[in-house]
């Protein structure tokens, strides 16, 4: 049962009380319209305490060991002092749309440290797999005083261009000798990247994870810098042995140190909220459409038409946007 009192989540997030931190997100993710009221009022109060965090996302093709990297390189940084929350988004069930949760059993160690929060997600069925609630639960754990927040996509796909647009960093993890080395070219995913790891880089597998570096590093010449002062680095690493994972984490600090002196950070994170003002805008308004009697009213007709073939689809949507002018709707 949650609570209705927003000073009841406030209060318990600030303290930094890991159940109610839990029940905040909860309320977070709740599509209950009086949950999504009582959210946004704690949102509003918990943002002045959101912002000073590390925003680090990580993606990389099924099988490259990210639950591994992650655990590995969440040790490392709980060690050198710092807390952190993982938010681990889930493949939905497409018959329960529950979430697997199976990462805090992929993670066990950093499941277990007092300094870590780990958070499986269900992706309800959203763009790629990024939970549509994800921004929020981020400035949650902010609020709560994690320093250090990590998203990790469920896959290659196109949810790499949500997680990149509400993070600082966005870090591409890759393995060589798989036939891919390549394929990120193609899904765009490169052009994406703050930095290219190759993960594995340890045993027989050095050298074919150093050929594949050089690979990536040639690759990465033949695309537009994202930025005038930063040039996108690839590495090797082993999150079996943790080789390689303090450089790894020594260029996400010179990221952010020439971000912050060069101010593109304050502006990137700026231009993130506004551009998540507005998928919330897009997705509100198509909402209010499927709920329009109008719009219900002509909608099964018109898809039959179009599927038919006998109405064009761009007539049929004027048709039924046009349909909300008649019935005095926005």
């Amino acid at each position: 049962m949650l609570s209705q009192d927003p000073n009841f989540y406030v209060e318990g997030v600030l303290a930094g009380n890991r159940r109610i931190l839990a029940k905040t997100i909860t309320l977070v993710e709740s599509t209950r319209p009086e949950h999504q009221d009582l959210a946004m009022a704690v949102l509003d109060r918990l943002i002045p305490h959101t912002g000073k965090a590390v925003r680090l996302g990580i993606t990389g093709v099924p099988g490259v060991g990210k639950s591994t990297f992650i655990e590995a390189f969440g040790m490392q940084r709980i060690a050198g002092g710092h807390r952190l929350a993982v938010l681990a988004v889930d493949p939905s069930s497409s018959r329960s749309g529950g979430s697997i949760l199976a990462d805090k059993t992929r993670m066990e160690r950093l499941s277990t440290e007092r300094n870590a929060f780990i958070r499986p997600s269900p992706s309800g069925g959203t763009l790629g797999g990024v939970t549509r609630k994800t921004r929020e639960t981020m400035l949650v754990c902010e609020a709560a005083g994690f320093d250090l927040i990590i998203v990790e996509t469920v896959g290659v796909g196109q949810s790499e261009t949500a997680v990149a647009s509400m993070v600082d960093f966005f870090l591409v993890l890759m393995i060589a000798g798989a036939g891919d080395e390549l394929q990120g070219i193609k899904k765009g995913v490169l052009e994406l990247a703050d930095a290219v790891v190759i993960n594995k880089a340890d045993g027989d597998n050095r050298q074919p994870a150093e050929l594949a570096r050089c690979q990536y590093e040639n690759a990465l010449h033949l695309l537009m810098p994202a930025s005038a002062c930063w040039r996108v680095p690839v590495m090797t690493c082993s999150a079996k042995t943790g080789e390689g994972l303090e450089a790894v984490w020594e260029k996400v600090c010179e990221h952010r140190e020439r971000m912050t002196a060069s101010r593109e950070l304050e502006a990137k994170r700026r231009n993130q909220a506004l551009a998540w003002m507005w998928s919330l805008i897009e997705d509100g308004l198509r909402k209010r459409f499927q709920r329009n009697p109008e719009v219900g009213r002509l909608l099964p007709v018109i898809e039959r038409e179009v599927a038919a073939g006998r109405l064009e689809a761009t007539r049929g949507a004027d048709r039924l946007l046009f349909s909300l002018d008649k019935a005095g709707a926005v």
